[in-house]
């Protein structure tokens, strides 16, 4: 069995969809693997909640109470690696974790840590992806989901999805659109990899 770990900071709405496709689609049954955790750096993320609602093990890790980056990311990967055995190995998946990981952490997943990014890499990497897609005066949009490297959100890209972006666009508009394709895309391109 593959054990999946979540990380999020907010709502985790692409931490549910993931959650929702491994219960529709039998990942347990089909691909050997299992939402086994949902971690947060805020213990008051709703995201926690749903995932306590479907069994799920979850966690809170304030990176605030660290003196460093380097601090939380060990203890951060200590929590992780309860789920990573020689037999189940991990799959950490960030799903709106709004950490900057060190290099450290991303080398010791290395191969095993994705990542979803609202643009389409390697256009407008970082923060504000969508205004800047309007303001850039791009045709479209849309969303990429990639291994994680030291290099921000420059890793293989696993998938990607494009939508319009509408001459009535804003910033909000474009992302409500992004985001119903980043619900579909980030859990096929899990599965994906889980297969490989």
């Amino acid at each position: 069995m593959k054990n999946i770990v979540i990380l999020i900071s907010g709502g985790g709405s692409n931490m549910a969809a993931i959650v929702k496709a491994a219960q529709r689609e039998a990942w347990a049954d089909r691909l050997g693997a299992k939402v086994a955790a949902v971690i947060s750096n805020k213990a008051d993320a709703k995201g926690l909640v749903f995932a306590k609602e479907q069994g799920i093990t979850t966690a809170a890790l304030d990176h605030k109470a660290f003196a460093s980056r380097e601090a939380f990311d060990a203890e951060l990967a200590a929590l992780i690696d309860r789920y990573d055995q020689a037999d189940a190995p991990v799959l950490v998946v960030l799903a709106g974790f709004m950490r900057i990981l060190t290099p450290g952490f991303v080398d010791r997943y290395a191969g095993r840590l994705v990542n979803i990014h609202p643009s389409l890499l390697p256009a407008f990497t970082g923060l504000h992806t969508h205004q800047r897609a309007i303001d850039a005066g791009c045709k479209f949009a849309g969303v990429t989901v990639h291994q994680v490297t030291s290099v921000l959100d420059e890793g293989q890209i696993l998938a990607q999805a494009v939508v319009p972006v509408l001459p009535t666009d804003t910033a909000d508009t474009l992302a409500a659109r992004v985001l119903t394709q980043e619900h579909l895309i980030y859990p096929r391109a899990i599965a994906d990899l889980l297969q490989k």
